[in-house]
């Protein structure tokens, strides 16, 4: 009753199997093998799924996943979905900064066009453009001083009162360089119009 079984016996039980698996098995039946452990049966499962058979289609499949995230994360930057921004564009913090931002005019944002009209003057062989486009140049960026250092104090003043318990490390710098974008090209886009409080 309790005898070991030789070899001859144990090798037609693999055949059996073999040929049980092809057919639908009656659940109440033994199945004729041993169950595997849990990790096994998930390792066996993913390298299944993930793993491709050569090295071309893992690659394209990397680049089509990474083109999905792009994709995604540019909609959402337009968008302004924040399931898919970036991690320095989450948050309701950072949504605030944006908004406070984007209500107003900031002197910052109109700096390109302004330095590239600062610069034709200067090449002109003309001194007197000459010394206008220099004077024009040291008022621009007086004028994007004291405006960065008002923002910065609203929107640190802002910041403290809405979200006392959020970490607000790095929020500020964020609006700042906001405001040296112009407003059209500015990513995640606008939410609110100018004049319009967040």
């Amino acid at each position: 009753m309790f005898r070991s079984r030789s070899k001859d016996e144990k090798a037609p039980t693999g055949q059996v199997t073999a040929d049980l698996s092809k057919q639908p098995r009656d659940p109440q039946a033994p199945k004729g093998r041993p169950t595997p452990k849990r990790s096994e049966a998930q390792t066996q499962r993913r390298r299944a799924q993930t793993v491709p058979t050569d090295r071309k289609q893992a690659m394209r499949r990397q680049r089509e996943a990474r083109r999905a995230d792009l994709a995604r994360q540019r909609q959402a930057l337009a968008g302004g979905d924040e399931r898919y921004l970036p991690a320095r564009d989450k948050g309701p913090v950072r949504r605030f900064v944006r908004d406070f931002v984007d209500s107003r005019f900031c002197v910052a944002e109109f700096f390109l066009p302004l330095a590239v009209v600062i610069l034709i003057l200067s090449s002109l062989p003309n001194t007197q453009l000459k010394n206008i486009a220099m004077l024009l140049w040291l008022a621009v960026i007086a004028l994007i001083v004291m405006d960065s250092v008002g923002i910065w104090l609203r929107l640190k003043k802002q910041l403290n009162t809405r979200f006392p318990n959020e970490p607000k490390r790095g929020a500020v710098a964020y609006g700042l360089m906001r405001t040296l974008q112009l407003r059209r090209l500015r990513l995640p886009k606008p939410q609110v119009k100018r004049g319009e409080r967040p």
